[in-house]
């Protein structure tokens, strides 16, 4: 029998004689759990908080903190990534669109075509007047229009397109959060 063959029968065995190895493997639910969810608030504030820092505060051990974290991010319920706060960066033009897609398309066809565009920081498929909400921060009002004239006009997946230039920012609180705060 070969190494390979004898660590999966191995790894079958000590699955079938510790039940509670399969509790072990991240689902969604993860995020019900009080300590993982500290561990999320505290990421929140910091993302590139030590692991030591997490476990002095939360009062356990870092490798807890650490198996628990790459148990989260397999589970796809974690993600620690860099946020630009785009109202310091005073962008010159941020607009709304309201888009109504094609009876010849959907809205997530739509959107997934989008996605990959720089300008675009947000796409929600909504209810309504429109399907589409999509906000766009560009740097002049050419990049908008440019935008517009190579994603929207005379695209056969969009049938009309509204757009509603910001005029001022009151309150921006488009953070990341987790599942059970939304």
């Amino acid at each position: 029998m070969s190494s390979s063959s004898s660590r999966l029968i191995n790894l079958s065995q000590n699955t079938e004689m510790n039940p509670d190895a399969n509790a072990r493997i991240p689902t969604r639910d993860t995020l019900k759990d009080k300590l993982n969810q500290q561990i999320i608030d505290l990421l929140e504030l910091d993302g590139r908080l030590p692991f030591k820092e997490i476990a002095n505060t939360l009062d356990i051990s870092e490798g807890t903190v650490r198996n628990r974290v790459n148990r989260m991010k397999d589970a796809g319920v974690l993600q620690i990534k860099a946020l630009v706060d785009r109202s310091a960066i005073n962008y010159s033009t941020d607009s709304m669109l309201g888009i109504k897609v094609a009876s010849s398309s959907s809205p997530s066809l739509v959107a997934k075509r989008l996605e990959g565009c720089n300008e675009i920081v947000f796409i929600m498929w909504v209810t309504g007047r429109y399907d589409l909400l999509v906000e766009i921060a560009s740097e002049s009002d050419d990049t908008l229009s440019n935008f517009l004239e190579e994603h929207c006009f005379n695209n056969e997946d969009i049938k009309d397109v509204e757009v509603m230039k910001g005029l001022s920012t009151f309150k921006n609180q488009f953070l990341l959060k987790s599942q059970e705060k939304i």
